[in-house]
């Protein structure tokens, strides 16, 4: 399993490079930023000086959207840096959360979605593109090579990430959840004539490292329960669109969107393969949102969200725990767990991370087999 750490891009900027730095030593292969160009610092600049102060670590937003940036852009300036850091970087992407929220515009449809990543694979890869009734490409980026990875939670959005993702993105570590996910990402590949072992499988999530107190272990909770508020947008929307007992064939055709109404968006046909009651039962009692709090702890938004939901979406305890968590996510075919690191032990569990857990859940050749 690989290990990406989650960053945002609160200034100064210097703090995150400082991270991203430790977290490389720490035996790391990821960094990961948020993209919400209001409420944190543009990522996209502070990734430069990322890649620029470490030397093999892949960066890259966890995640962007097509809706805050025209798409050959986007395709532009990850092709720029794999031509100055060597293709270190990946491109998460969803339909869009706060950063299009807080300017009061919606998220894409998953057609959108599906036509950004079929104009930014091609030309971030060398290759040509068709954009509004023209051929593209990069006369200077053939070299470039950028993997997508698409974050999603509703059936068909999980449908879009095995049709098109090289990646998939879950931003929570219920076991539940993860199994009915990566089974719906790997059969829509399977249907798409892909390999469904070749779509890496992400999970990312808030990882807290206490002793062995209760007092600890609470204090964790509290730190890590913005968390669920974050995930609660999502799902508040997919309950909308599903309803909390049926659901739409997770590899059906994904050209709708999992919130939002289109002409062309085809609901399908109910059948057996629900939204997981546990994605459902995380919203209870959710009210409204504030999005200056987002991604914050302490944000009082976030009241609803249980113990026992901040357990199964986040990884908290001492050590032992994680331990055991990872091996349980392995086990369901998870290749990276990229852990957020918005909580007031950022230092110390990255430390921990790399000297205590990374190290019992990688497994190390011996010279003397």
């Amino acid at each position: 399993m690989d290990f990406g750490v989650v960053l945002q891009t609160d200034p100064p900027a210097w703090r995150v490079v400082d991270l991203a730095h430790q977290a490389e030593q720490y035996g790391f292969s990821h960094v990961w930023t948020f993209d919400s160009h209001l409420l944190w610092q543009e990522p996209f600049v502070i990734h430069s000086q990322i890649l620029a102060a470490t030397h093999r670590v892949t960066v890259g937003p966890m995640v962007t959207n097509p809706a805050t940036r025209d798409w050959t852009v986007t395709a532009s300036l990850f092709a720029t840096l794999n031509s100055m850091f060597g293709n270190r970087t990946v491109c998460g992407i969803g339909r869009g959360d706060s950063a299009v929220r807080v300017i009061n515009g919606r998220p894409v449809t998953l057609a959108q979605l599906a036509e950004a990543i079929e104009v930014i694979r091609p030309l971030a890869n060398g290759g040509v593109a068709e954009y509004r009734g023209g051929k593209l490409r990069f006369p200077w980026g053939g070299e470039s090579r950028l993997p997508i990875w698409v974050a999603a939670y509703g059936p068909r959005a999980l449908a879009l990430a095995g049709r098109l993702g090289d990646g998939f993105i879950l931003q929570l570590a219920d076991p539940d959840i993860i199994a009915w996910s990566v089974a719906a990402v790997r059969q829509a590949a399977a249907d798409a004539g892909r390999d469904p072992g070749a779509v890496t499988i992400c999970v990312a999530a808030p990882a807290y490292v206490t002793d062995d107190s209760a007092a600890g272990l609470a204090h964790g909770r509290d730190q890590c329960r913005w968390f669920g508020g974050m995930v609660g947008n999502h799902v508040a929307d997919i309950v909308a669109r599903y309803g909390a007992g049926t659901s739409t064939t997770p590899a059906a055709a994904a050209g709708d969107s999992d919130s939002d109404s289109d002409s062309d968006d085809g609901r399908g046909e109910p059948n057996s393969a629900a939204v997981p009651a546990a994605l459902v039962a995380s919203i209870a009692g959710r009210g409204g949102y504030d999005y200056n709090a987002h991604g914050k702890a302490g944000n009082a938004h976030t009241d609803f969200v249980s113990d026992k939901v901040i357990d199964r979406f986040c990884l908290i305890g001492p050590p032992a725990t994680h331990v055991r968590r990872l091996g349980e996510l392995a086990a369901l075919g998870v290749d990276q767990f990229a852990l957020y690191l918005q909580h007031d032990h950022k230092d110390a569990t990255l430390a921990t991370y790399g000297e205590k857990i990374i190290p019992q859940v990688t497994t190390h050749l011996t010279a003397r087999p």
